[in-house]
Order: C-alpha cells, then structure tokens, then sequence
C-alpha cells in the first residue's frame, strides 16, 4: 500500500492531565502516516487524485488546537477517527504525538504515543418485528452512519420474512448492510447494543419479538470465537432471511470457515428447502 508521510508537524495546543498544560499550553510534535492507492495520481500527476498534505496540515493544526484532552492518547484516538471519516480513500493510518516539554521533573526528549487504526469492511443483518418496524430498520442505519467511526457503504432491499427459530410471533422485516469501520469487534458489537437499546431493544426472549436487532454477519475475513460474538455469524449460512438480501449486495463474498460464496450459501439453502 502506498503511503503519504507529515513528520513532526509543530502545534502549540493545550492537552494534558495537569491544569496549568490545559491554560498555558505547549508544544506537540504530531505525525500523520496515511496508506491508500496513490497510483492514479502518480500516472495522471492529478491532485484530484491524492491527498493535499498543505490541506492535512491545516486541519491537524485546527484539530488540536480547537480541542482539549487530558491524555495524548485521546487527542491521536479522536484526531484519526476525524482523520479517516474526512479523508474515506485512506485504509490505515497511524497517529503520532510528541510532548517534548512533558513535566515528568527529569531530562529526556519527548514522550509519544503512537495510535494504528485501519478501514474494516463489515456486513450486518438488521431485523424488526414490533411497532413500526421499517421506522425501526431506517432509524437503526441512520444511527450508524452517524458515527464517526462507521460509514453505510451499501444497502440490500428490505425483505418481509418469516419469524426463524421461535416461530410463534409476527412477521419480520430484513435487510443487509456493507459498512466501514475503524471499531474493533468488540467496539462494534457494543456500538450495536447502543442503537438497539435507543430503538427500545429488549433481551427477554431468544429468538423472541425485537423492535431492531442488528448482528455482525462478517468482518473482513476474519474468524473470531469468544463468549460474546462469533464472526462469522454462526447461523448465516442456514438463515434465508440473511442470505437473499446479502446476495444483492455481495453473491461474490467467500465465507471464510465454509470456503463458499454468498451466492453458493444460498443456492445450496433453496435447494435444501425445495
């Protein structure tokens, strides 16, 4: 991957855990590493096709000097989330900050802490059925492109299906979501217990009624097994519901554990059932 570097970009801003370092303020060294696909704008020498670093510059020195954190750490945390949702060609970046005039009583350099944060694909399976449930399924996709550490890339139709597992209950509605992340599973699977606690969400029945139920289908391609989340989705492979809608958006996506395509899920799901 290529790489656009800005070494030790010298702020004066007003970050750390001490009053008089929040008042009086002082200098940081900051440096913004950014991986993306520089080979359009290297053979049509267009800036269209690239990143102003001028402009980068600019909007890290504004950032830091607008805001306040007590830590470094949040300051690169945020300053990469702000980074990555305003530039959405960068896949990876890094953020370093340098405090050389850290009051720690003793003589050294600087101190830095450096944050990695990289763009994850990720697909979802949104449901609802209880009250208004397509209210529900748009209030639940809006919640999400909303934050800054997420972006709705792509949306299947929404589909009316039948209740799966506990089948003593109304109708739901479905539909699949493409989104980028720089969340970690865990980050993201709480992100998604917060817009479903927002929507009313109650965990009082498996499998039962639910006014929006969101999962993590897949991440990347990565396979993860932990008491609290399975990736890939345990049961997507069994689940029509699932299956439709993220073959219009993704037939071609290979299951990383059952080494098959979405499409090829699917077909073998329908021909079971026939």
């Amino acid at each position: 991957m290529d790489q656009i570097m800005i070494q030790d970009l010298s702020i004066y801003a007003k970050h750390g855990v001490y009053m008089e370092e929040n008042i009086l303020g002082q200098q940081f060294l900051v440096s913004v590493y950014m991986d993306l696909d520089l080979s359009k704008a290297g053979q049509t020498d267009c800036l269209e096709h690239t990143i102003d670093y001028g402009t980068v510059c600019h909007f890290v020195t504004k950032y830091m000097q607008e805001h306040t954190y007590r830590l470094i750490e949040s300051a690169a945390e945020h300053l990469a989330e702000e980074l990555m949702m305003k530039y959405t060609q960068v896949k990876k970046i890094r953020i370093k900050v340098k405090k050389p005039w850290a009051p720690i009583g003793l003589p050294i350099k600087n101190v830095s802490v450096s944050v990695d944060r990289t763009r994850h694909n990720v697909y979802l399976s949104l449901g609802s059925n209880l009250g208004d449930r397509e209210a529900y399924l748009k209030k639940g996709i809006k919640e999400l492109d909303a934050l800054a550490s997420c972006r709705v890339c792509g949306q299947s139709r929404i589909i009316e299906t039948k209740p799966y597992g506990n089948t003593d209950q109304d109708y739901f509605l479905n539909c699949v979501l493409h989104a980028e992340t720089i969340l970690n599973p865990q980050q993201l699977l709480d992100a998604l217990h917060e817009i479903e606690a927002h929507a009313g969400r109650k965990r009082e029945v498996h499998w039962g009624p639910r006014t929006l139920d969101m999962d993590i289908l897949f991440y990347d391609h990565i396979m993860l097994n932990t008491p609290q989340l399975t990736i890939p989705h345990a049961d997507l492979h069994r689940r029509q519901f699932v299956l439709e809608p993220l073959c219009e958006i993704a037939p071609w996506y290979q299951h990383p554990v059952l080494h098959q395509t979405v499409q090829q899920l699917h077909d073998k799901l329908v021909n079971e059932d026939a």
